[in-house]
């Protein structure tokens, strides 16, 4: 297999850049361009040793002092034999370092090459590739924690429970029926219903993890809505952390959608501070009031502001109308005056802070619902096709049971299903699949 390299660090000048070379000629590739003192060649060197030495083209002008880390096979990232040289993380600098290993006999990676190998040789599986490159876009810390889950390989190992199962199943169910001389004793239709039921809660309970996941790879759309001039600019200001919409005691000062992405409590948010909700006969503000409709429809909770100083009249009872079929906060906004009104809600002052605080871990607590810290999380649309589609073939295994038929029958559902999650880790992925997960990586990685 060839020995590939790239920059495996962001363009850009910065303290360093690491090349990184893997492959069997990995160590003779850097030995022609590489001088260090002590052993002459990367080879005689200790594995996990990090050398200092100097960097030189073909005709041996000095290019860059640098360290070169040493990983020997099979103990690297990609299983093979690895070499970084950590170089000074000027733009120019680090191409000429990768031109001159071209030069020396490697080729460019591809993408996601790297990461390639170390599952082809073992080193992880499909989903805890995937787990990288989720660990490397995450923009939450939320995000981030349930990507080094799936990097870890939890989520791997409780789909291979699940997969076990099945094997198990499907393997006694073909004995059976295959070799019935044997007098190998049948499981009864009891037995198989309550082992596929038991497959289906996982599957169900691992699926209804999906909409979280969805949440921190996309972030939550949460929509600010109200009637004009009751405190929405400044919330959305308050949870954003700075002054990102224009506040002023006139009415209709916002006029179309503003979008702020935030972090609350580690979980990624999409706030969108709309026009105020009114009639109006000014044209551009009858757009605005449109589009704040529209978010307020797109948006998967509501953030319904009012102002509790003053009485309930009809423009409020409008917005209470439009919330009350879709997940919505009501928030009594101006708290820190006197109450005129009686609506129920989540009372704060966006000026003192007053209340924030609550109306934050309302906000978390919905987008996190029916989820703990410690469980994994489906946030890869590959692998949620992959559970729909298991799914699918134990409903029709489990229905096929209920009904008495053959258990060659069932064996062929519960083969599908056992495709499906090997899908997930690799374990029954084409490569066409394969090719199409790595591709999504960065050159280097």
């Amino acid at each position: 297999m060839r020995t590939i390299a790239a920059i495996s660090t962001p363009q850009g000048s910065g303290g360093i850049a690491v090349i990184r070379i893997s492959g069997d000629e990995a160590f003779c590739v850097t030995d022609r361009i590489f001088s260090f003192q002590g052993a002459k060649r990367l080879f005689e060197v200790p594995p996990n040793t990090v050398v200092f030495g100097r960097i030189a083209d073909e005709n041996n002008k000095e290019i860059d002092q640098v360290l070169v880390s040493v990983f020997k096979a099979p103990h690297s990232f990609t299983g093979e034999d690895v070499v970084e040289i950590s170089c000074h993380g000027g733009v120019l600098v680090a191409k000429q370092v990768l031109k001159t290993v071209l030069k020396a006999g490697a080729v460019l990676a591809e993408c996601g090459e790297f990461s390639k190998r170390a599952f082809l040789n073992g080193k992880m599986d499909l989903a805890q590739a995937e787990g990288i490159i989720d660990l490397i876009g995450a923009v939450s810390q939320k995000g981030a924690d349930k990507a080094v889950f799936q990097m870890e390989g939890r989520l791997s190992k409780e789909i291979l429970s699940i997969r076990e199962t099945l094997l198990t199943l499907a393997a006694h169910l073909e004995a059976a029926a295959d070799f019935p001389e044997e007098d190998i004793p049948e499981l009864s239709y009891d037995v198989v219903r309550g082992t596929l039921k038991t497959v289906l809660e996982n599957l169900n309970k691992l699926l209804k993890t999906s909409d979280y996941g969805k949440v921190l790879r996309e972030g939550l759309p949460v929509a600010v809505i109200g009637k004009p001039n009751v405190g929405k600019s400044s919330i959305l200001n308050y949870l954003a952390g700075q002054e990102r919409a224009i506040v002023t005691d006139i009415a209709g000062t916002t006029r179309d959608v503003i979008e702020e992405f935030v972090q609350l409590d580690g979980i990624p948010v999409k706030l969108m501070d709309t026009a105020g909700i009114h009639q109006t006969d000014d044209i551009v503000e009858k757009i605005g009031v449109e589009r704040s409709k529209t978010a307020a429809n797109d948006a998967s909770l509501i953030l319904a502001v009012f102002d509790v100083s003053n009485p309930v009249d009809n423009k409020d009872k409008e917005i209470l109308e439009l919330i009350k079929e879709r997940p919505h906060i009501i928030v009594l906004n101006k708290s820190d005056l006197s109450r005129n009104n009686d609506l129920e809600g989540t009372e704060v002052s966006a000026k003192s802070g007053t209340g924030m605080e609550k109306l934050i871990e309302q906000i978390v607590e919905f987008a996190s619902k029916d989820t703990n810290e410690n469980e994994n999380v489906i946030t890869n649309e590959r692998h949620i096709n992959c559970l729909i589609r298991c799914k699918e073939s134990i409903e029709r295994a489990v229905l096929s049971a209920e009904q008495n038929m053959p258990t060659d029958m069932l064996a062929i559902d519960i083969t599908e299903a056992i495709g499906d999650l090997g899908e997930i880790t690799g374990q029954t992925v084409s490569q066409e699949i394969v090719d199409k997960v790595f591709h999504n990586f960065c050159l280097g990685k």
